[in-house]
């Protein structure tokens, strides 16, 4: 700002806010000691107050997911909002948070009234600030009665989260059993982590699987967004942006980051603390119920019999079934113990509009899967063939139109 004449030195005339994002594990972990930091250093401060004085923090779910998985990354976001919250009130710092979301479950999506209604009290207060990526414009924003009722949604959840009466209060995590809740998940948290971690960043095979089950080298050659599919020329998952992580797990009909971790971590949460615990947990804190659906939603989407085809693709008979088997447990677990939380016969029974939406546009999908595979398996061995990459593109885009999902 400095250089560009747009803040004077030592932070005077500030003409733009500066806004720290936190986003992977050890980052959010540390965000209230560095944000404190900031506050400390004088430069600092003339600048927050001649930009307007209202410190402005983007939360990032993208990185945090890939980093740890989709149930602890959810936990540490809403822990680190809550502290940051507590900290900027206590230095009477207004304050508003940036949710860099992304339009798939793996990149902190779902229903925007819903994780509005799922985030920490206090965290508010009248302002929120979010993206839409994507395919989520057109399906939110392409026709005024859907653009009416989303921003609808989304200011009532944000005056509800705001301004809360006593008997909204009553029923979220002002319980008396809010502190058992929070033990409860801080348990399951970690055992999600460390199933995901161990498959992802713990088996030396796992990249190779993942290049080969998924179309990840023929995403990397599209054109998305501004930024190159990877940070740095490895093969070293770190390295890798998280929208074609997530857009490889979905083409292939896995969609990984939406759930995978959650169903260990649930199992071992029902054995350590009982069936009804977790079940209260579920129909009382609007967060945890937040993030099981949007779990739910994820598993839904997931076809692994479409995605056994994909796995087919890895060349090394013991990999693929090593880390097939892996995937198929841990999504049957998963699957099998949201059932028994929710009470439900079938995924999304209790969303059935959603339910028979999923069903009904799935099957159409399908082909271009087959499609797909079959293109994929033909240009891994013709690497130079154009038509084989231009076609296999086409079926990319068609598949991610029909899932309604990219990254």
């Amino acid at each position: 700002m400095k250089e560009s004449r747009l803040a004077a030195p030592g932070g005077d005339d500030a003409r733009l806010r500066i806004a720290p994002l936190f986003e992977e594990g050890k980052t959010l972990q540390s965000a209230p000691q560095t944000m404190g930091t900031l506050l400390d250093a004088p430069a600092y401060r003339r600048a927050l107050a001649t930009s307007g004085g209202t410190q402005e923090i983007m939360i990032g779910y993208s990185d945090s997911n890939k980093d740890v998985g989709y149930l602890a990354s959810s936990w540490e976001l809403y822990q680190a909002q809550r502290q940051l919250a507590e900290l900027l009130s206590a230095r009477q710092v207004p304050f508003v948070f940036f949710h860099g979301r992304g339009g798939s479950v793996g990149r902190g999506g779902g229903p925007t009234n819903i994780a509005i209604l799922a985030l920490p009290v206090h965290t508010l207060n009248g302002r929120i600030k979010m993206t839409e990526q994507g395919e989520v414009i057109s399906a939110r924003y392409s026709t005024v009665p859907i653009a009416h009722r989303e921003l609808e949604l989304a200011l009532g959840a944000i005056l509800v989260q705001s301004f809360q009466t006593t008997d909204w209060r009553a029923q979220t995590e002002e319980k008396p059993d809010a502190g058992q809740f929070e033990a409860v998940l801080d348990d399951m948290a970690d055992v999600s982590a460390a199933t995901y971690r161990e498959l992802v960043y713990g088996d030396p095979d796992f990249v190779s699987f993942f290049q080969e089950a998924t179309p990840i080298d023929a995403i990397s050659r599209l054109q998305l967004g501004s930024r190159p599919a990877k940070r740095a020329s490895t093969n070293d998952i770190r390295d890798l942006r998280a929208i074609p992580w997530v857009f490889s797990w979905t083409q292939a009909r896995i969609i990984l980051p939406g759930w995978y971790g959650i169903g260990t971590a649930l199992e071992e949460g029902v054995r350590r603390y009982g069936l009804e615990q977790i079940r209260t947990m579920e129909r009382h804190w609007p967060f945890f119920a937040a993030t099981l659906s949007n779990a739910e939603l994820a598993l839904s989407k997931a076809d692994l019999g479409i995605a056994e085809r994909y796995v087919r693709l890895v060349q090394d008979d013991d990999l693929r079934r090593r880390i097939g088997n892996q995937l198929r447990d841990e999504y049957h677990r998963s699957l099998r113990m949201i059932l028994e939380i929710t009470g439900q016969e079938r995924l999304l029974d209790r969303e059935p509009v959603l339910q028979r939406s999923i069903d009904r546009r799935n099957p159409y999908v399908d082909p271009l899967s087959v499609i797909q595979v079959e293109l994929l398996r033909r240009w891994r061995q013709q690497p130079d063939d154009e038509d084989l990459i231009q076609t296999l593109h086409l079926a990319v885009n068609g598949i991610a139109g029909g899932l309604k999902n990219t990254g």
